[in-house]
């Protein structure tokens, strides 16, 4: 029986039957960062709220765009992988992307940054006529094709508008404020054909057609126990979808 406090408990406890009763999520990190990589809180409140299920952390081994000082904001000479930065939030527990097997997994999350932006794509420098890196598209796809559910959180659910045409998402508010510097990602979402509603930070949105479940996270001018609250019923939304 499920006692709402963790997984259910099947009476005859043999490994098949135990087995069913975790969800395998794949996390995929786009480096370690806000400005150049995942966003580390939201990151860390994915994995904490993956904690009783079965989270594995993957990234694509690649270069990326740049590396940005967060002290001064700046981008500076360096080069770093993807892959290697990424590692930093999952505590060396990751594997490449390309590994990446969507037979032996039940949903996808990609949290937010500016890496999903710029490793992952090429939307900070081209907007709506950005390029989705193939290998992300290809898994986004696969996981929509076999109709297991994706949570995408912040800036991320650009992917999904870019892949998913009349897709329903949320990235917050479409009006710019103090409270919401990014609104005009709410406009560009639209222009390509998507449907955007409107939420508060700790609110999410869930397209049932599609499986997709976003919420704005950092998007939002927000103390971050509100942020980590709106991940936690993204997350909890995606298990319960899986």
């Amino acid at each position: 029986p499920n006692t709402g406090h963790g997984p259910a408990v099947c009476p005859c406890h043999s490994y098949e039957c135990l087995a069913l009763l975790f969800c395998k999520v794949a996390v995929v990190l786009a480096g370690c960062g806000v400005y150049d990589g995942s966003e580390i809180h939201e990151s860390s409140a994915v994995l904490v709220h993956l904690s009783r299920e079965g989270a594995e952390v993957y990234a694509p081994d690649v270069d990326q765009m740049h590396v940005v000082d967060h002290v001064k904001g700046q981008p500076t000479q360096e080069k770093r992988n993807v892959l290697v930065e990424s590692a930093r939030i999952a505590r060396g527990n990751i594997k490449d992307l390309a590994k990446l097997d969507v037979k032996g997994l039940d949903a996808l999350i990609i949290p937010g940054g500016f890496g999903v932006a710029k490793n992952l794509s090429t939307w900070a420098t081209q907007g709506k006529n950005c390029i989705v890196s193939k290998e992300v598209e290809d898994i986004l796809k696969a996981f929509h094709a076999a109709k297991k559910p994706i949570g995408l959180c912040c800036i991320s659910p650009v992917l999904a508008a870019k892949i998913f045409p009349g897709c329903e998402l949320t990235v917050g508010h479409d009006t710019e404020c103090e409270k919401w510097p990014y609104a005009k990602t709410a406009e560009t979402m639209k222009e390509l054909g998507c449907k955007h509603v409107n939420k508060h930070v700790t609110e999410i949105h869930v397209d049932v057609k599609n499986k997709l479940v976003t919420t704005s996270a950092f998007m939002c001018n927000a103390p971050i126990h509100e942020i980590y609250d709106g991940v936690g019923k993204m997350v909890k939304e995606v298990v319960r979808l899986a």
